[in-house]
């Protein structure tokens, strides 16, 4: 079996704080993900730009935020969720592997929140492996249509054998999209729970990694000053085994 280590980390836009004292974390940031060092990354409120956070900050790098962050080596895949007044933000996912295909759809569930989820295919190991990201809605009865909503799209565009991996934050304080989520077979790792939320004082986990097709091994989540102050959230990390191809009986 193959290790495949994943991580997802709502960023926050990449700015913490409010008014004149917010701050630029998104150099912080970059070093960050280096220091996952996992061979996905699914991210979450990122920016591919906001024009007026980039005349506010001296140093807002010239590259979209999802190809700012990506290790050098690895290829970023963006698409843009939420249209603002002054920019764009949405989902993006990084990955040490190569991206054969990617695709969004629109999951927003009512004109105050623009979420969408977003599908990219990698070839891990030789093998197609199936990553959804997501970010669901802060409404209970949002995230159970949108939850619906991500199955029928699962479904209708993920082969039923292929390894599957949904990740990101699922906003969800209670048990609504793990029981929806295991009834499709998709299973986040059973040890005890990582909160995640807030970052200064974590006290719910938001943000889980499920796979099918892949076996749970483990979950860590990232502590310290540091990681209190680059975002909202805390990443998580979540390793997997790939089982390995099964070669097909000889038809002799």
């Amino acid at each position: 079996m193959n290790i495949v280590r994943v991580a997802t980390y709502n960023i926050h836009k990449g700015v913490q704080g409010i008014g004149p004292q917010r701050r630029l974390e998104i150099h912080n940031l970059g070093h960050a993900v280096e220091q996952l060092d996992s061979d996905i990354v699914c991210l979450q409120e990122v920016r591919l730009l906001n024009r007026r956070e980039e005349q506010h900050f001296t140093r807002w790098p010239e590259l979209s935020q999802a190809e700012f962050l990506a290790p050098e080596g690895y290829e970023a895949v963006y698409h843009t969720n939420a249209f603002t007044r002054h920019g764009e933000h949405g989902n993006a996912m990084l990955s040490r592997w190569p991206v054969v295909a990617y695709q969004q759809e629109d999951i927003s569930d009512h004109r105050f929140e623009q979420r969408g989820l977003l599908h990219v295919e990698v070839l891990v190991h030789g093998r197609a492996v199936h990553v959804v990201v997501v970010h669901l809605g802060l409404i209970k009865a949002s995230r159970a249509r949108q939850i619906a909503q991500l199955q029928r799209f699962v479904a209708r565009e993920v082969p039923p054998t292929a390894p599957l991996l949904v990740a990101g934050d699922f906003n969800d304080w209670g048990s609504l999209v793990q029981r929806a989520l295991d009834a499709t077979n998709l299973k986040a790792f059973t040890g005890a729970r990582q909160p995640t939320f807030p970052a200064r004082l974590p006290l719910v986990q938001l943000d889980y990694v499920y796979a099918r097709g892949l076996v749970p091994l483990g979950v860590q989540v990232p502590h310290g000053r540091i990681w209190s102050r680059m975002s909202d959230h805390l990443p998580l990390i979540a390793e997997f085994a790939l089982p390995a191809i099964e070669p097909s009986p000889d038809r002799a």
